[in-house]
């Protein structure tokens, strides 16, 4: 039973008026409105960084040990996952296709390891973050790290050129715009920063060359504010300034691993340049000025 105490003097309440009494059966009056947040984008995708990682910091040890025994959260299960969220955007039909074109990319990430003799775990995918792969290593040397890292780009992008006769023989913008999106993410990925597949190229060609795409983080960063891009920058800004201190400690173990051969730096360089010219081609011959259909 609750019980309710007497305000002290001073603090009683004023009786209001006869006029202050609600009246039977009249409408109440409006709630007052809620004050916008006038916080900048940046200012707000910040605050939600911080709780994504502080919660992952508390949980995030327990979620990679549940990881792997949730069977919910297969390869097939995230790909549903993804594709309900998505379609929010996008509908259904070109969410389908969107995560169909990812999953292609990712597995030549997969390929390409189990080549190399590494185990890899099927791709997960994460809403709005892409997909992942588990491994525990990139290979034994930069070179190996490089071709694991083009090897998405390349089945991505000859993944999204397969559908170029649909889009030709039926004209129908559905698919161009699909094929510019898939090329898009292809082309985004070959920034020069780890840990994006450009980054794993620059291991390779001139770890130099992080720097350049840190900054290009960066300014992306400015011009399109949003969570996903700051979380990047972040990643980035950490895996650099790991990977060059290691560097810069000048164990043997670490500048062996950088030691690449003139032949195969050539071979990651045209690869890597040729795949900015195909996508970056691709996208000006599938560009749709209509809305993405659903």
């Amino acid at each position: 039973m609750s019980q309710h105490w007497p305000a002290p003097p001073g603090l009683r309440p004023a009786p209001s008026s006869p006029a202050e009494e609600p009246v039977p059966g009249a409408p109440l009056p409006p709630a007052p409105a809620r004050e916008p947040d006038e916080r900048p984008l940046w200012r707000r995708s910040l605050s939600l960084l911080a709780v994504i990682g502080l919660l992952a910091l508390k949980w995030g040890k327990a979620a990679l040990l549940l990881l792997p025994k949730a069977k919910v959260l297969t390869t097939s299960g995230t790909m549903l996952i993804s594709i309900a969220a998505y379609s929010l955007i996008w509908g259904w039909k070109f969410a389908l296709g969107f995560v169909l074109l990812l999953f292609v990319h990712e597995m030549g990430h997969v390929i390409q390891l189990r080549r190399e003799g590494i185990e890899a775990s099927a791709p997960m995918f994460i809403p709005f973050l892409g997909a992942a792969v588990m491994a525990k290593s990139l290979g034994d040397d930069a070179t190996a790290e490089a071709r694991v890292g083009l090897a998405g780009p390349i089945l991505g992008t000859l993944g999204c050129l397969a559908l170029l006769p649909i889009a030709f023989s039926t004209g129908d913008d559905f698919w161009y715009a699909l094929i510019f999106t898939g090329l898009f993410l292809n082309l985004f990925n070959l920034l020069p920063v780890v840990p994006l597949d450009g980054g794993r190229a620059m291991a390779a060609l001139s770890p130099w060359m992080w720097f350049v795409g840190l900054f290009a983080m960066l300014v992306l960063t400015f011009v399109y504010p949003n969570p996903v891009i700051i979380l990047i920058l972040l990643l980035a800004a950490y895996e650099t300034y790991k990977r060059w201190k290691a560097r810069r400690a000048g164990d043997e173990k670490v500048l062996a691993y950088y030691r690449v051969k003139p032949a195969h730096r050539l071979a990651v360089f045209a690869v890597y340049i040729g795949l900015i010219v195909v996508c970056a081609v691709g996208m000006g011959l599938t560009f749709v000025e209509r809305d993405i259909p659903s």
